[in-house]
């Protein structure tokens, strides 16, 4: 175990402002170190929560105080991969990025791509079930996820899911366990699906004119046949500006934009999904020139630098995580702005715009009586117009207190079920999804 304080402060926290204040850390060297930390944690009743890049937002990876943390930062192998299969076998603490390079030469790639990416791990990944903008033509981690074999809080291993592309046995228990934050169990290992890299993926930078109603615009871009649309993604003129005075400016300054791909097989196909797109644009009363990425991954890494911009301008702040059916987007949009109006606090909203999904940043002191009033205000607006919670982002510890209103009483009593029967005493990150009772 590590115990030295700069091991346990790298620990102590992820990307949300909470601290847990550990009593160790430990890397295990490989499966069975962590069947037998397991086991130890139980004779001991000694939480444990498990890590990987910590780049969790509403503070999933923090620590609970006197837990110790298993760090599986160092679990960075890809075990296996079948390109003629499609999958990967990889290990928990593999990042997202980097397994993307490794699958480059096999011209295949894992869709989900979170903002933080270059950071973030596969089993962070499954842990929250995160997506980011590639989920609007692909899905999120849970469609691309085919085993995992993990130690329960129970001590036994088990295997979820299997290779085969195709299988109907019972209810899912893959799909269980994915997104549930290391609250079940702990991934050793984690088969993923691929996708063939597009021959040509183009990102797009497309200003807003102000009054464009986004719920339309969004809708009017999905169902435009032949676009090859795989992203629509969405910048405030708040955002927009930030990022283009921290990294890079892109389209026209002081505006909001639209931030799209469009892969194709070959040029030609190319030009003219790009043609459709400007002409759906157009209908939707959004003209102008377009600004293109001939590499859209540079455009998602750029976009991913958003949210490093406002931290680096701000510092820790509300960054929430909420979505609505598109044809309520601009009523929730309104919310938004109300909210941000009658705190008298700053606002910068980006968005996976094509599935309705939001993220605003309040910018105020996230441990105050008006954070918890904002947090409480976005997510009842939310449920009120048929929404969620959380899109992406994951529970943690700081939803804790509003999952109830979404699931109601019996969705809570089937949640803690679960947990009794993967982790009857509780040792698993405790603290996070569930409610207490």
């Amino acid at each position: 175990m590590e115990e030295d304080r700069e091991s346990l402060d790298r620990v102590r926290h992820d990307g949300s402002h909470l601290v847990g204040r550990p009593l160790a850390s430990v890397r295990p060297a490989d499966p069975e170190d962590v069947v037998r930390l397991v086991a130890w944690a139980r004779a001991t009743r000694t939480p444990l929560v498990p890590r990987g890049a910590g780049t969790s937002l509403d503070g999933e990876s923090t620590p609970a105080d006197g837990a110790v943390v298993c760090d599986l930062s160092g679990w960075g192998r890809v075990l296996e991969v079948s390109a003629d299969e499609l999958w990967a076998r990889v290990e928990p603490g593999v990042v997202n990025f980097d397994l993307q390079r490794h699958l480059a030469g096999d011209r295949l790639f894992f869709p989900p791509n979170p903002g933080s990416w270059t950071q973030a791990t596969i089993g962070g990944n499954v842990g929250t079930n995160a997506s980011g903008p590639r989920s609007f033509r692909y899905g999120s981690t849970r469609a691309w996820v085919r085993e995992v074999r993990a130690v329960l809080g129970t001590g036994a291993t088990v295997r979820l899911g299997t290779k085969a592309a195709k299988r109907s046995v019972g209810p899912d228990l893959l799909s269980m366990f994915v997104g549930s934050e290391g609250t079940l169990g702990i991934a050793t290992e984690v088969t993923v699906r691929l996708a063939p890299v597009p021959a040509i993926r183009r990102g797009l930078v497309v200003p807003v004119p102000e009054g464009v109603r986004l719920g339309p615009l969004a809708g009017r871009l999905a169902r435009t046949p032949g676009t090859g649309l795989s992203a629509v993604e969405y910048l405030d003129q708040g955002c927009a500006s930030a990022l283009a005075s921290g990294r890079r400016s892109f389209g026209a300054r002081g505006s909001a934009a639209l931030l799209l791909e469009v892969e194709a097989d070959d040029e030609p196909s190319a030009t003219r999904r790009v043609d459709r797109v400007r002409a759906s644009l157009r209908e939707a009363g959004v003209p102008g020139a377009l600004e293109e990425f001939p590499d859209s991954d540079e455009l998602w890494t750029l976009r991913g630098e958003s949210s490093v911009v406002l931290d680096e301008r701000f510092g820790h702040r509300i960054r929430e995580d909420v979505a609505v059916p598109l044809g309520r987007v601009d009523a929730l949009l309104v919310e938004v702005e109300r909210i941000a109006r009658t705190e008298d606090v700053p606002l910068y909203l980006f968005a996976h715009l094509g599935e309705g999904s939001l993220h605003p940043n309040f910018v105020v002191d996230p441990t105050t009586p008006a954070a918890e009033r904002i947090r409480a205000a976005l997510l009842a607006a939310a449920l009120g117009l048929d929404g969620t919670i959380s899109a992406e982002h994951g529970v943690g510890r700081l939803k804790v207190p509003y999952l109830a209103a979404e699931l109601g009483p019996e969705g809570i009593r089937l949640l803690h079920a679960v947990k009794r029967a993967c982790d009857p005493d509780g040792l698993l990150n405790p603290g996070k999804l569930y409610p207490p009772g």
